[in-house]
């Protein structure tokens, strides 16, 4: 049978009419696409349309209104976890709606709009007498005062995504389910802040709707995308440029002189026009467009840094990662909660780091105490060096690449809910108190819609002094879908051979997605490792889905940067 992409080559077609023919095909192929893009997003909500429309009919058909917009609303909260709370949710609201026609995608809009609703209530109501009643411990109250903001960050990416869905959700499907990945994990992480039992069930009650609702939001878009896909309908977001990526900025980044060009100067000699990291972030205006370059000067500084939500756009670059150091000393012990004892904790997107050092000196006697904590999307960290113990490096969520750094730490010293790709990096434990085994990663994906994960690619994983009387595991679940590969990375021989750690027993939740794929040294070898559901023996194809290119959406993004990477495998 002959192929027909080859008609081409058969018969007289001269040059003029094989261009026109090659157009018409083309240009059949893009209306192709858009109307297959359009019966997607209309299947989402014609039964809601159907339904809204019935409604205006009154009298006798109120019934069959309430029954058709019952069934089409049932039929999109089918692919949500939480069903009866999507369920009632959206059915009110369209019911109390229905003179109102619903155009294409508005359902999705809905979902996050109710979403969104519920959360600031629970927002209003979040206050100290009604969460921390008759409790004044240190913790407790700074727990509380980390959700005041994690609070604001859930809101924030709410209304991101509710803007972005104005045009088509389909070109914008990798933020969405970004965002909304990130939204839940906001709430998960102010539920864990607290350790008081009852607190922590009190807050959880607060937040329990808004939670359902952030979920069911993220469910839809991912079926959104799976649907998308499958009709290979979607747009790659590496082709779509961040707000800072002009050409002046590529230029910027790119240059040898990126210190000579630098908008503001910190200097401990006062060589500079700023003495601390902090006065000079200050004067950063907020939510710019434009990138603005920090460079600090070689020395030691003593501060806790804390890029706001407000900084976008910031590159802070220093004389390299043993020569510009921040250092800090917050942590667990002393009563900083987990998520606040950052040393250097950032929160405004498109956020990067060259060559600097970032430290916690607390000591593993302090457990719990922080190195680098990022929650800002787009975030890069190249050439950096992170020190601490418990907990170093907070990869909290959003969409972050580290680059040629050290990492060291010895308890779940790189873990957190974002998607996180590590490239090329040193991953260094040390030793812990004695008695402590080494966990290097604890991921913690708590929904199986979020689009997470700690990919570690082409890293050398060693021990960084004497560890012959510690066993050191690759990692441990932290929550119910923990999702970590290893990838193309070299695995010094002290690597525990059974590889994986539960984090309570002896197994592990079969909804974890753990992998190893084709890495080297003798750490390496997969023999004697955990057998666990969820530790998978996976593909090329497989692995691919955690390369820069597919878990980051990031060619754009990092290329621009002016930072080395490797898009794929």
């Amino acid at each position: 049978m002959m192929n027909t992409s080859s008609f081409k080559d058969y018969g007289k077609i001269n040059e003029a009419d094989q261009a026109r023919l090659e157009a018409r095909r083309r240009t059949r192929k893009r209306i192709a696409i858009i109307s297959l893009s359009s019966i997607v997003l209309v299947a989402i909500v014609v039964a809601a349309v159907v339904g809204a429309s019935l409604g205006k009919d009154g009298g006798g058909g109120d019934k069959a209104s309430t029954s058709s917009l019952s069934t089409s609303v049932k039929a999109v909260c089918d692919v949500t976890l939480y069903k009866d709370s999507c369920y009632s949710s959206l059915g009110s609201v369209l019911a109390n709606d229905s003179t109102t026609p619903i155009q294409p995608e508005e359902l999705f809009k809905l979902s996050i709009q109710v979403a969104k609703n519920e959360l600031s209530k629970a927002q209003q109501h979040f206050s100290k007498d009604n969460i921390l009643s008759g409790v004044n411990d240190v913790i407790s109250v700074a727990a509380f005062d980390n959700c005041l903001d994690l609070l604001s960050l859930a809101l924030d990416h709410l209304d991101d995504s509710l803007s972005s869905s104005v045009g088509s959700v389909l070109d914008v499907l990798d933020d969405l389910k970004t965002w909304l990945s990130s939204t839940y994990t906001y709430l998960q992480t102010c539920v864990d802040g607290f350790d008081e039992v009852k607190i922590k069930a009190s807050v959880q009650d607060y937040l329990k709707s808004s939670s359902e609702l952030s979920s069911n939001s993220l469910a839809i878009v991912t079926w959104i995308s799976k649907v998308a896909s499958a009709v290979k309908l979607r747009r790659l977001m590496s082709f779509s440029e961040p707000e800072w990526a002009n050409s002046h900025d590529r230029m910027l980044l790119q240059s040898l002189d990126l210190k000579k060009k630098a908008d503001a100067v910190v200097a401990k000699d006062g060589s500079g026009k700023y003495r601390t990291i902090g006065d000079a972030l200050k004067a950063v205006p907020d939510k710019s467009k434009k990138r603005l370059v920090i460079y600090v000067k070689k020395g030691v500084y003593v501060e806790n840094v804390r890029v706001e939500k407000e900084k976008w756009n910031v590159t802070i670059v220093g004389d390299g990662m043993n020569s510009t150091i921040v250092s800090g000393s917050k942590n667990f012990i002393d009563g900083t909660p987990t998520f606040s004892s950052a040393t250097f904790a950032v929160f405004g997107k498109g956020f990067i780091a060259r060559d600097i050092g970032i430290r916690n000196a607390a000591g593993p006697s302090k457990h719990q105490a922080v190195a680098l904590m990022s929650t800002a999307d787009q975030s890069i960290f190249y050439r950096c060096n992170i020190d601490a113990y418990q907990d170093s490096l907070y990869a909290h969520s959003n969409r972050q690449f580290y680059r040629e750094c050290n990492i060291y730490g010895t308890v779940d010293f790189i873990f957190g809910n974002s998607a996180v790709v590590i490239q090329n990096c040193n991953i260094l434990p040390k030793r812990p108190m004695p008695g402590q085994q080494n966990t290097i990663t604890a991921q913690g994906k708590v929904d199986i819609n979020q689009n997470t994960g700690i990919s570690i690619q082409n890293c050398t994983i060693r021990p960084f002094e004497d560890m012959s009387s510690v066993q050191t595991y690759l990692g441990r679940p932290w929550k119910n879908y923990s999702t970590t590969v290893y990838m193309s990375s070299m695995m010094n021989g002290f690597i525990d051979p059974q590889g994986w750690l539960p984090w309570t027993g002896n197994t592990a939740p079969s909804t974890i997605y753990y992998a190893e794929f084709q890495n080297s040294g003798q750490g390496s070898s997969t023999q004697n490792r955990v057998k666990w559901k969820g530790l998978r023996s996976i593909t090329h194809k497989d692995a691919s889905k955690f390369t820069v290119q597919s878990l980051l959406q990031g060619q754009k993004w990092i290329g621009d940067a002016g930072v080395s990477y490797k898009p794929g495998l």
